[in-house]
C-alpha cells in the first residue's frame, strides 16, 4: 500500500456533486481537504473552480491510478477540447509516496504543483510537510479561499 495525493477540480455543472462523486469512486480514501473556490489559471475566460485534495491508501500502481482517475473524469462527461478550459471534473495525481514517474502520459510529482496555490492550499490541509517550503509567501493568496468541507 502507498499513500497518494490527488487534486480534484470542477467548474461546470454541479461542481460539488462532481467532487463528491469522484471522491466516492477513488480507491482507499483516507481524508479529504476542505473545498476551496479558486479563480481559473490560464486558458479562456471561465467560471471559478471548486478544488480539493484527497489522500489515498492504495495498492494500485501509478498508471492504474491514472486510469481510474480518467474513468472518473469520463463518467463526469469531461470534455478535453480546450487546454486548461472549463471542465466538469479534473483529477491530477500529485504525489505517490516518494515515487517519481516521468512517462509520456504521467509525471509524478505533478510538474506544476509547486506553482499552484489552488493545489497547495488544500494539500496543506492534509500534508503540510509535502508542500514546498515558503510556498505561502511566494504564491499570491488572492483568488483562493476556503468555502466548505465536502
Amino acid at each position: 500500500m502507498v499513500t497518494a495525493y490527488v487534486a480534484l477540480g470542477s467548474n461546470q455543472g454541479d461542481r460539488r456533486a462532481h467532487l463528491r462523486s469522484a471522491v466516492a469512486g477513488l480507491p482507499g480514501v483516507q481524508r479529504v481537504s476542505g473545498i476551496y473556490e479558486t479563480d481559473p489559471v490560464g486558458g479562456p475566460a471561465q467560471e471559478p473552480f471548486l478544488n480539493c485534495v484527497v489522500e489515498l491508501e492504495t495498492s494500485l500502481g501509478p498508471h492504474e491510478l491514472l486510469a481510474r482517475c480518467q474513468q472518473l473524469e469520463e463518467a463526469a462527461d469531461r470534455v478535453r477540447d480546450v487546454r486548461w478550459g472549463p471542465r466538469t471534473l479534473d483529477i491530477d495525481i500529485l504525489l505517490y509516496d516518494d515515487v517519481e514517474v516521468a512517462t509520456h502520459d504521467l509525471h509524478i510529482p505533478h510538474p506544476r504543483m509547486a506553482e499552484r496555490r489552488f493545489v497547495l492550499r488544500p494539500l496543506a490541509d492534509l500534508a503540510p510537510d509535502r508542500c514546498p517550503p515558503g510556498w505561502e509567501e511566494r504564491l499570491p493568496a488572492d483568488g483562493v479561499h476556503r468555502v466548505d468541507d465536502l
